[in-house]
Parts: C-alpha cells; structure tokens; sequence
C-alpha cells in the first residue's frame, strides 16, 4: 500500500512539475508565515482566557450574579473588539505622527482599522498583529470587571467599555509598547505587568471604591464578613485556563519562532507561577493554621502576573524568586485592602495590582544585561549590574501609569455615578444581578427551588 502511494506521489510530481517545485517560497516567506501562525495560535489562547476570567468571577460570586457574569463578559469582550478596532489600535500604535513630539504621549492614525495586504517585507501581518494586541486590552478589561462585581448596572459595563478600550489602556500602551516616552526611556514590561494587570486593577480599584461594598460585607464595627463564591471548583478550574492562556500571553510576546527563544519565556513563566503557587500555600497554612484553597488559587496567579514583565529578562532563579514574593505579597495585600474596607470580590487588587507592581519593580532588580541586549529594551538590572537606573525607570512606569489609569477611570466613573447612577438599588443586589438585570437565572432550578423554599 506504501509503495503505491509512494509511485503514484512520484508520477504525480512528473506528469505536473509545478506540483514540486512551483512556489518555492523564499526564507523570508516562509519566517513570516511561521511567525504568524505562532502569534495567531498565541492570540487564541488569550482570548481563551476570557472563558477563565467568566468561571474566576462566577465562582468567587454568588450564585444569583452566575448568569450576569457570564453574559457581561461575553458582550464586552465583543463591544471592546470593535472600539479597538475603530479608535483604541489607533491610540496605541497609530503612526500618522510618528516623526512630531507628540508621538511620544499618544498614537495617532489607524482608526477604523483597514490592514495592507501582508507580504514578506513587512514582517508580520498587521491582521495578526491586530488581533494578539486586541486579546490583551481584553484581558486588561476584564480585570477590571473585579471591581463592579455583583453591584454594577449593566450599562455602566457598556459606558466604561468603550471609554476604557478607547481613551484609557490604548494611552498606556502606546507609552510602553507603541514607541512612547517610557518606550523611549526604556521601561521593560513584556507582557503587561503594568500595560495590562495594574491598569486593569487599578480601574478596578476605582469602581469599588465609588461603588462602596456589596450589602453584608462590613459591620458596622468595621469588621468583615466573608461573602463566599459559589463555586470554588469553578475558580481552580478557572485558574487553570488562564494559566494555559498564559503561555500565549507570555511566550507568544515574542512574537516570533526565531531562535526559539519563545520557550524560554515559557519556561520562567512556569516557574513564576509555580513559586507563586507554593508560597501563597505556604504563607496561609503559617499565619491561619490552614491552607486556603482560595489563597493558593490566588497566589498562582498572582507569580504569573509578577514574571509577566520579567519573563524575557531574567534568569531562572530569579523568576522563582519572583513568584515567591507574588505568593505571599498576595496573601498579605488582600488582608490589608480588607482592613481598609475594600470590597475586592475577585482579589483584582492584590492578584494584578500589589504583584503587577511587583513584577514591574521586578526587572530593575533581577533584569540581566544579556538577555535586556537580546530583547532590545533597557538594560540590566541592580544586581547584575550594579546600576539602579532601570529600577529607576521601571517605578517610573508603575507611578506614572497608575496614577494615569486610577485618575482617568475615576473621572470617567465618577461623572457616570453624578449623572446616572451605576450601581443597582438595594433591591436589585439582594434579588441578584441575573433576575434584576437580566430577566432569568444562570441556576434557574436551584434559584426557584431556593425560592419556593422561602416562601414555603
């Protein structure tokens, strides 16, 4: 059966020559459609993560916002790709200014996005590109969903949707990844310690401090109360998925095969989580006497979010280190947001702020001068160098991105409150979000089983 495949193959080759030897694709050619099925495999795992940050949310909230959750997420996600599409890309990597002093604070150009036709000159296709970049304001956004969990009205989802996708994150983006100031000064974030996860948090931190806590959550002593998830197998398996996801988020920042350099930033990513993961276990299990499931889950992601910058630029031990801390930073930040009576239902705070900061920090210290001069940003950090110019450069963009970020959101949510209200009656939160908002129940069996039970 071989062989006749084999000598049909071979007469098949002689009878049409162009089937052997037409369109020899050129090296280059070749790269760029290698590359680009990299990146594109990349862009779909973290949009994958989508379906992580519904089963994070659902599973850390109530049984009544189940349906809500999800929906949301789902209507934002496609709402963000079209804003992107027609203002937020432009913001970010817009190049219609690109020779005038202003291109160093904002993108300009590309809006309503109509991609050339790719060819092997131009590297990438910007189809591709496009779509991986998309993912990750998506990402950003859905972190800050963590702040308005189970009190927002639907519409202010809509509102700060297209205001954050279209004004907010694009404007960080572009000063980090798009050839802005902090580009220029040499800020290293490769995957979005601080472009995605602080931004996110911190418009999270905006929206639950205008919000005010979920009824139940404090005394009046000041003291609080634990509002459990629902579902805590949704949140591990939810911790898994953006794990995974991660991987393309991470490795696929290279954004090429090239050397393979890709997998190295998936082997410190590994790493990262792994010690985070750890540590958060160990931590709980020292302080409580327990081993908190939700502190571990937290903690694995909090390592990741801390080697999402460092990734590409440090060694090893350093990315273990690195997620050693996130672990027990997490553990601790979540205690003292609690202290300050912010209501954090999804640990947004902790997870991509106090480790995005981290992370961030991070490369100024741990940063090798090899791998900065492989990646092409910045430099080595204190302790390989001895120079503290890079940590330098890696707390200005935490400062000078947050307060960006936290001051814009809070205008932005704050007129929403002035002029519309975004958050539900009393009433609205007690009944539950799917009902209130939504006309029906993710859990309609158990919610109206639930219900004749009180009645009765």
């Amino acid at each position: 059966m071989i062989r006749k495949m084999l000598f049909t193959l071979g007469a098949m080759c002689l009878v049409f020559p162009a089937m052997a030897f037409a369109n020899d694709p050129s090296n280059a050619t070749l790269n760029m459609g290698i590359d680009s099925l990299w990146v594109m495999v990349a862009f779909v795992l973290v949009l994958l993560m989508q379906g992580g940050f519904i089963l994070l949310e659902t599973g850390s909230t109530r049984m009544k916002n189940a349906g809500h959750v999800a929906g949301k997420t789902i209507f934002t996600a496609g709402l963000a790709g079209l804003i992107y599409w027609a203002i937020g890309y432009g913001i970010a990597f817009g190049t219609a200014n690109a020779d005038s002093g202003i291109s160093s604070v904002i993108g300009w150009g590309d809006f309503f996005f109509n991609p050339a036709i790719a060819s092997e000159d131009n590297g990438l296709p910007t189809t591709i590109f496009f779509l991986f970049q998309l993912a990750f304001a998506a990402v950003s956004l859905s972190i800050a969903w963590g702040g308005f969990a189970e009190r927002a009205k639907l519409s202010s989802y809509l509102i700060f949707t297209v205001i954050y996708i279209a004004a907010i994150y694009p404007v960080v983006a572009h000063w980090i990844w798009g050839g802005g100031w902090l580009a220029a000064d040499g800020a290293q974030d490769f995957a979005g310690s601080t472009v995605v996860h602080l931004s996110g948090a911190l418009a999270a931190l905006a929206a639950t401090i205008l919000l005010k806590p979920r009824i139940g959550k404090f005394n009046k002593d000041g003291s609080a109360n634990e509002i459990a998830g629902h579902n805590q197998v949704y949140t591990a398996l939810s911790v898994l998925l953006l794990w995974v996801g991660w991987f393309g988020f991470n490795a696929g920042s290279t954004v090429s095969i090239g050397d393979g350099f890709f997998g190295y930033v998936a082997f410190t990513t590994m790493l990262g989580a792994g010690a985070g993961a750890v540590s958060s276990l160990l931590i709980s299990w020292a302080v409580t006497g327990k081993a908190d499931i939700t502190t571990t889950l937290n903690g694995t992601l909090a390592g990741l979010v801390a080697i999402t910058a460092s990734c590409a630029f440090v060694d090893p031990w350093a990315a273990v280190v690195i997620g050693l801390v996130a672990g027990v930073l997490v553990f601790y930040s979540a205690k003292f947001f609690e202290k300050m009576k912010i209501d954090d239902p999804i640990y947004a705070m902790s997870v991509h702020g106090a480790a995005g900061i981290w992370g961030t920090l991070a490369n100024g210290i741990f940063a090798t001068q090899l791998l900065a001069d492989k990646v092409g940003v910045g430099q080595g950090g204190l302790i390989d160098t001895g120079s503290w110019k890079q940590l330098w450069v890696q707390f200005e963009s935490v400062v000078v991105c947050g307060a960006f970020v936290l001051a814009a959101s809070f205008l932005v949510l704050g007129i929403m409150k002035l002029v519309m209200g975004f958050r539900v009656t009393e009433e609205q939160e007690i009944v539950g979000l799917d009902l209130s908002e939504h006309g029906a129940y993710g859990y309609p069996e158990q919610m109206k089983k639930a219900g004749q039970n009180l009645q009765g």
